[in-house]
């Protein structure tokens, strides 16, 4: 297990209902100087977040008290289109992000978020303006309050388990050490 599971999740739903939102903008590449999965919180939405350096910019929605604290990111079309930037995924998890919901999603993005713990949510334009401030996501029921949405099984049991692809792969140990076992003996000469 690498990531928290999800099974279900309240929170402040912070709107930042801009289309086409990319990974640049969620962690500009000045902000990355290592690659390292830490240390990213400070650069998250910099270019936005901050004016005059790293003087907060009251203006945008993480900065402003009604959202302080804020779980869930809600955004518009393409969220996390670009490069296929892992750090923007990573920046969102430290940042203390556990879900967002968006009308759609970068792919890349999007599994950098499944496989990161986050949970990535597709939602019409209309049913994203009605959120409230503070919601109820149950990845179990896969619904938000009364809504319903949809996700890939694969994609949902990773979240609810907590899985990377590493962890994930590893529950597939005894199968892969069974075909170790007999294709030592069907092609020894590899192994030497």
């Amino acid at each position: 297990m690498a990531n928290n599971p999800f099974k279900q999740h309240t929170g402040i739903a912070a709107p930042l209902l801009e289309n086409n939102i990319d990974t640049d903008q969620i962690i500009p590449s000045r902000e990355m100087t290592s690659v390292s999965k830490t240390g990213l919180t400070g650069g998250l939405f910099a270019g936005q977040r901050y004016i005059k350096g790293r003087t907060l910019n009251p203006e945008f929605v993480l900065n402003q008290p009604d959202y302080a604290g804020a779980t869930i990111l809600i955004s518009g079309q393409n969220f996390g289109c670009g490069s296929s930037r892992e750090h923007a995924v990573w920046a969102l998890k430290e940042y203390g992000f556990r879900a967002v919901i968006a009308e759609s999603f970068g792919e890349i993005f999007y599994m950098n978020c499944i496989r990161n713990g986050i949970l990535p949510i597709s939602l019409s334009a209309d049913t994203i303006k009605q959120l409230p401030r503070e919601i109820t996501i149950d990845l179990v029921a896969q619904r938000i309050g009364a809504i319903p949405f949809d996700i890939n099984q694969a994609d949902r049991t990773m979240l609810l388990k907590g899985l990377d692809a590493v962890a994930l792969t590893l529950e597939h140990k005894s199968d892969i050490e069974a075909f170790l076992l007999k294709d030592k003996k069907q092609r020894p000469w590899i192994y030497s």
